[in-house]
């Protein structure tokens, strides 16, 4: 029995690895996917086109000027001379801010010690707005704080000290990167997978397998082998370029880290499977798994909190793998999570795999005779 099933996989290793341009689909497109979503996808903003119109033009104006153009986080596009100009840098998305110092400015500070900046931001995208305005922000506080600490005055009654923890240097590339692991590889397995028995179908080598001594279970079995294997290996490619080259911290076990990503392929085979299971052509198999894609990577959380969803949206998410396997992933790389940490994600991400792959089963025998 375990040799007509190691023959089967074999078959389909053959199949998959027959010609040149499957074997780079298999690995060179998942690698050039995180190279690009590890530089291109982050949520962190440098080089803010910002435009200074400095009404005052005192010392203590133009050093609250060269704290912003100093900041990495700001690029000065333009020193604007009167109101005019402001709206057209921000129409033309020349500018994304505009910090106004009025000509009161330190004279205000140097008799109430408080004056006021205005920040005009571009808000068409609220989220940059929001990340940009919270970066001029802290630049503001630690000009107050410096500027009372160089006059030797008390500093402000009440200071906050900010400690991140599982990410000190608040890069969104140490959490995003962890969500592209998950991405990855349930891409390729899947395909391969929804793939597999419409093939038989479309080459016509279908009734082939039924006269085999094979039960519907075996060749299943047989079938799941190559996409789980395929998706440990892109795994492993992967999880090896986000600690060598992009330098994200693993924290946890590594075997722990396998063996949610075995869970996790296990489930995204036998979905697979339900999927080639009930397609005639591999035109209709690959459409299948891209509808299951799209959806599945939306109510995963990999962009947008699953908290910030519907309710009814929420519910669906728990028949989702890649929700679990995020949390896994997210948790061994960040947090140092161990087995005991992540049991609560390990038995959902089984259950998945268990029910799809016998559904798969139950499909493929009815449609088979």
């Amino acid at each position: 029995m375990l040799y007509q099933i190691l023959a089967l996989a074999l078959k389909e290793f053959q199949a998959i690895l027959r010609d040149r341009q499957s074997r780079l689909v298999l690995i060179g497109p998942p690698i050039a996917q995180l190279l690009v979503f590890g530089y291109a996808a982050t949520f962190d903003l440098n080089n803010i086109p910002v435009a200074i119109y400095n009404q005052d033009n005192s010392y203590l104006s133009r050093e609250l000027v060269s704290h912003i153009t100093g900041s990495p986080h700001f690029q000065l596009v333009k020193n604007i001379q009167k109101d005019d100009e402001i709206a057209p840098l921000i129409t033309t998305k020349k500018a994304l801010m505009v910090v106004h110092i009025k000509s009161d400015f330190s004279t205000e500070q140097a008799v109430d010690y408080s004056s006021k900046v205005q920040v005009i931001v571009d808000g068409r995208n609220s989220n940059t707005a929001l990340l940009s305005l919270n970066y001029i922000r802290t630049l503001l506080i630690d000009f107050n704080q410096q500027y009372l600490n160089d006059r030797g005055q008390h500093p402000p009654p009440a200071v906050l000290e900010i400690r991140s923890w599982f990410n000190p240097n608040l890069l969104s590339r140490w959490f995003i990167i962890p969500g592209i692991v998950a991405l990855l590889t349930l891409v390729v397995p899947l395909i391969v997978t929804a793939l597999s028995v419409a093939r038989e179908r479309e080459a016509g080598t279908f009734d082939q397998i039924l006269v085999t001594p094979l039960s519907p279970f075996q060749i299943l079995v047989g079938k799941s082998i190559p996409g789980i294997v395929i998706g440990l290996v892109q795994g492993t490619v992967i999880i090896a370029l986000t600690v060598l080259w992009f330098n994200i911290p693993l924290l946890g076990s590594i075997g722990t880290l396998y063996l949610g990503l075995t869970l996790f392929l296990m489930s995204t085979v036998g979905i697979g499977l339900m999927i080639s299971s009930l397609s005639v052509t591999q035109q209709q198999g690959l459409m299948g798994a891209f509808l299951f894609l799209v959806p599945a990577v939306i109510l995963s959380g990999f962009a947008t909190p699953i908290a910030n969803m519907p309710e009814l949206v929420q519910d669906l998410t728990y028949i989702n793998p890649m929700r679990y396997f995020l949390i896994i992933v997210r948790g061994i790389y960040l947090e140092g999570n161990s087995y005991g940490d992540l049991v609560s994600q390990f038995w959902p991400m089984t259950l998945i795999g268990l029910i799809s792959l016998t559904f798969a089963g139950w499909l493929f025998k009815h449609r088979m005779y």
